[in-house]
């Protein structure tokens, strides 16, 4: 549900979950200037606020009505009337200021240069603090009152009902929470504790001096993240190398800087569980959202179990790149020659929107809406946050989707992503009340990576040329490797390196570099002479954005084993199997997630959902040999 206390913890969620971020994306061009986009590709924030002026209003107005909650303080278990006006007025302050968060936030995001919003987010985190330390009695004195007495309030309150999922949450973690004085140090904390990534993201979008390189074809081009995302991917395989060689070489230049930072946000992370009594920072993560450990430990597992699956996909794309060693540099590349189809935003649109026909017109009109309304920003400009995001957190206007879209296929994919983020936001924000509207980290990925299965579907489906086919069930194949197999990785690393600070021990650069290697050559089975992995990658962790969202990418790797089975069940149109999709986009947290994917029609405490996506990944492989048999090859 959505975080009435802290303050501080819903506006983090509004980076970390509502705004779900896509890192390395391939892409197509250079960036441009902003002004030369044309406005029906860009966002409209005046949607949010009008202008400036009215956010600098609205930010002041919030800050105010911050005061009147504290009048009730103390007051909250004298009468079912005062616990639901203030519960009623937290809410509504938690809204606008997610709202004027998000606004400065996107500002920030067109052009990470501009000081004039990094200035406002700063002043943002630092009132987001002094108002989270002034509502810290919030959480002791409700837990005071006692649960017995807050079901009689019920009662004698209707309205309280819709705060039910908060007040189990409270009691279920109230051996978690802290005294008012503790709870008020940590919201003052909270600017400081956010600091490792606000300082990572910066440097990497903004300040790191991106290298050149001069191509096989004479050009020279900048290795910025979006030139770095396009040319890793190029058919030549001498310059992929001096692609991969040089920006791993320059990000090698900063690499005790960012082991530091990193560390910094592995401390933070044991930091707040220690100070909540947790047994490690892993169950601190997942204990928010009622999510075992053992649901992790059981990915990793499960995922190091069928590597020899991920081994088979690797000597399939070796075979088709007709190579005799497959290099780590390879993975982007295309595995079809001579095919390189465009497809510009409006035809991307086009084909999202005739893809999701098994979700019903309803739900194709909204993506109409989404892109005639200008929710999107499209295009990569200068100085624009990288990747893709979609941020839901604006609860009265409608979700944003930000892009950095050049006419591939993996583009049109992305923007499938983005908008399962975004209908999901939609969905549940006009179904449920604010309070209950968010939905868990643990299902942010399902609706995203269902939306890419069934635009692949639609597009091997409606081909008739087999190289294209085979093009299209690689790219789906890839999204198993890049989400499925990739993101456990990063998992198994992130949780490695949490454990070695939790017992004490140093996270040096040389440290995090063999750590990272050895998963990764693991992986991708060095040891059995299947993928050359040079030890210059062994820094890959130092770009990942996602080592400082606290457990975020486990998510991304069980969202992706769920919707591999909705869709399953939606495209084999299993009765009843639309209708509980869209129930479970419409449910915000009004369970907990575990619940939810049950009654939707995955569980995901068994290994069913996992062992079907495996078998869905051999169906592919044997499709495309079939295929490549077909051809003589």
């Amino acid at each position: 549900m959505k975080n009435i206390y802290p303050l501080t913890n819903n506006i983090k969620k509004a980076l970390s979950l509502s705004i779900v971020i896509c890192c390395f994306l391939i892409t197509n061009a250079q960036t441009v200037n902003r002004t030369n986009m044309e406005i029906k590709y860009q966002w409209n924030l005046e949607d949010i606020y009008s202008s400036d002026e009215a956010w600098t209003k609205a930010f002041q107005d919030v800050k105010d009505k911050t005061e009147i909650l504290l009048q009730l303080k103390g007051k909250l278990g004298t009468s079912a009337k005062n616990l639901y006006e203030f519960l009623t007025n937290s809410s509504n302050v938690n809204k606008e200021f997610t709202r004027v968060y998000c606004y400065a936030s996107m500002k920030s995001d067109q052009d990470t240069r501009e000081a004039k919003y990094l200035a406002k987010m700063q002043e943002l985190s630092q009132s987001i603090a002094v108002i989270g330390s002034k509502l810290a009695f919030m959480n002791p004195e409700i837990l005071d009152i006692g649960k017995a007495k807050i079901d009689e309030f019920k009662k004698e309150e209707p309205g309280l009902k819709t705060y039910s999922m908060y007040f189990d949450n409270l009691f279920r973690n109230k051996e978690h929470l802290l005294s008012e004085p503790e709870e008020k140090l940590l919201a003052q904390a909270s600017v400081v504790l956010n600091s490792p990534s606000s300082i990572h993201n910066i440097f990497t979008n903004a300040e790191f001096p991106y290298p050149k390189v001069i191509l096989s074809d004479k050009s020279e081009v900048i290795l910025d993240q979006a030139g770095y995302s396009k040319y890793r991917a190029l058919a030549d395989r001498n310059d992929r190398e001096l692609v991969f060689n040089t920006f791993w070489k320059e990000m090698g230049l900063f690499q005790k800087t960012l082991a530091q930072q990193l560390f910094a946000q592995v401390n933070t992370d044991i930091f707040t569980s220690k100070a909540r009594h947790y047994n490690s920072s892993l169950e601190s993560a997942l204990h928010e959202f009622n999510v075992p450990v053992e649901v992790y430990h059981s990915l990793v597992d499960n995922v190091n179990k069928n590597l020899p699956t991920f081994h088979r996909y690797l000597k399939l794309r070796k075979r088709m790149m007709n190579l005799d060693t497959l290099k780590y540099s390879d993975m982007y590349a295309p595995v079809v020659k001579d095919l390189d189809v465009k497809f510009d935003f409006d035809q991307a649109h086009e084909l999202v929107v005739k893809a999701m026909e098994p979700l019903g017109r309803p739900y194709q009109e909204l993506l109409s809406t989404a892109k005639t309304q200008r929710w999107i920003d499209v295009y990569p400009t200068t100085g624009k946050r990288s990747g893709a995001y979609s941020n839901g957190s604006v609860y009265d206007v409608h979700p944003y989707v930000l892009l950095n879209y050049n006419n591939q296929y993996n583009d049109v994919s992305t923007y499938a992503h983005e908008m399962g983020h975004a209908l999901h936001s939609y969905s549940s924000n006009k179904k449920q009340l604010y309070p209950n509207a968010d939905y868990s980290i643990f299902v942010a990925e399902v609706a995203s990576t269902f939306n890419e299965a069934l635009l692949n579907e639609y597009m091997v489906k409606n081909s008739t040329d087999d190289n294209n086919k085979i093009s299209l069930l690689m790219e789906r194949l890839d999204g198993f490797k890049g989400t499925l197999f990739r993101q456990t990785q990063f998992a198994e690393f992130e949780l490695a390196i949490h454990e070695k600070a939790e017992a004490g021990e140093p996270l040096s650069n040389e440290i995090l570099n063999n750590l990272y290697g050895d998963i990764l050559r693991k992986y991708y089975g060095t040891k059995e002479g299947i993928c050359v992995v040079d030890d210059l990658y062994s820094l890959e962790w130092s770009y990942i954005p996602h080592f400082y969202y606290n457990f975020y990418v486990y998510q991304y790797a069980t969202s992706f084993t769920a919707s591999s089975a909705l869709a399953e069940k939606v495209l084999n149109h299993e009765a009843g199997s639309v209708e509980k999709y869209m129930q479970f986009i419409s449910s915000g947290c009004t369970k907990y997630p575990i619940d939810l994917l049950k009654d939707a029609g995955v569980d995901m405490t068994t290994n069913e959902p996992f062992d079907r996506a495996i078998t869905s990944m051999n169906k592919l492989m044997d499709e495309i040999e079939a295929l490549l048999k077909k051809q003589g090859k």
